[in-house]
């Protein structure tokens, strides 16, 4: 992480990475988030199955895991997938899988979310990283796909 304090302009995205090393099955925390017929769905589904995606705002082909691609593309479409009463955490999570894992910065999350972007911004730039929520340091977009 940068010495630099983040700030209300700072990008953030979930770092699959931090979930690696964490020894966390984040396969196991996506496939709950999918809707109950995705659910039945991805049952015997092999885990970290890879499908190609378009981006729908570049036009560029990315690798995404399977289970979140349906996330992105049917289960976050929902209105029960995000509500007012999401907590903040799981709300900015949910977000960055809505849109594919795209940098956004606390001010950005404040206008998706409706909530105080100095809020957001101290929650997910706390020391203890919450889901993954870290800040995106790189010079291309996140990758999704397993290693």
């Amino acid at each position: 992480m940068s010495l630099l304090k983040p700030n209300i302009k700072t990008p953030y995205h979930i770092d699959f990475e931090w979930w690696k090393k964490s020894e966390r099955n984040w396969h196991v925390f996506l496939r709950s988030l999918l809707c109950q017929e995705h659910q039945e769905v991805f049952t015997e589904a092999e885990e970290g199955g890879m499908i190609d995606w378009v981006d729908p705002q570049t036009a560029e082909v990315k690798q995404v895991d399977g289970v979140q691609h349906t996330l992105m593309s049917h289960c976050a479409l929902l209105p029960e997938f995000l509500d007012s009463r999401t907590a903040l955490v799981e709300a900015v999570f949910r977000v960055f899988l809505a849109n594919g894992n795209v940098p956004m910065s606390a001010e950005d999350l404040s206008k998706r979310l409706d909530r105080p972007a100095d809020t957001i911004l101290r929650t997910i730039s706390s020391p203890r990283v919450y889901r993954g929520l870290r800040p995106y340091l790189g010079t291309s977009l996140p990758e999704t796909e397993e290693e």
